[in-house]
C-alpha cells in the first residue's frame, strides 16, 4: 500500500519534470503525462508484488525500466497532441529506473515485500 501512494505521486511528477527539461518529450496539457504516470504507478506496484522479493533487486528495476520504456512511447503517442520520441522514452525510464531502484532496496530492507501465506 506504501508502495503505490508513493508511485501515485513520484510517477507523475517524474513524468512531468521529464516533459519539461528532456528535449524530444512533448505534451499539450498536464492531464497527459499525469495519465501516464498513474498508468506507470499500476504497473509498477503490480509488477512489485509478482517479481520483487529479495534476492530480485536488479531483475525488478531492469524489468521496470523496459516496462516503462514501452509505456511511456505508446501510450503517450497515443494521445493525439502529444509527441515521444524512443530517446526520450528511454530517458525517462533511465530516470524512474533510477528512483524505482531505491524504492525496490527500500521496500526489500523494510520487509514489506513478504507475501503472506494463503
Amino acid at each position: 500500500m506504501s508502495s503505490l501512494l508513493l508511485k501515485i505521486f513520484i510517477c507523475p511528477i517524474g513524468m512531468i519534470l521529464s516533459a519539461w527539461l528532456i528535449p524530444g518529450i512533448e505534451y499539450s496539457g498536464y492531464y497527459q503525462p499525469v495519465t501516464v504516470g498513474l498508468i506507470l504507478a499500476i504497473v509498477g506496484v503490480l509488477m512489485e508484488y509478482i517479481l520483487l522479493k529479495k534476492g530480485t533487486l536488479w531483475v525488478s528495476t531492469l524489468m521496470d525500466f523496459a516496462a516503462t520504456v514501452l509505456i511511456v512511447y505508446f501510450i503517450s503517442n497515443w494521445f493525439t497532441t502529444a509527441y515521444v520520441t524512443f530517446l526520450g522514452a528511454v530517458l525517462i525510464g533511465a530516470l524512474l529506473a533510477v528512483i524505482e531502484y531505491f524504492v525496490h532496496l527500500w521496500l526489500i530492507n523494510s520487509g514489506r515485500t513478504q507475501k503472506s501465506p494463503v
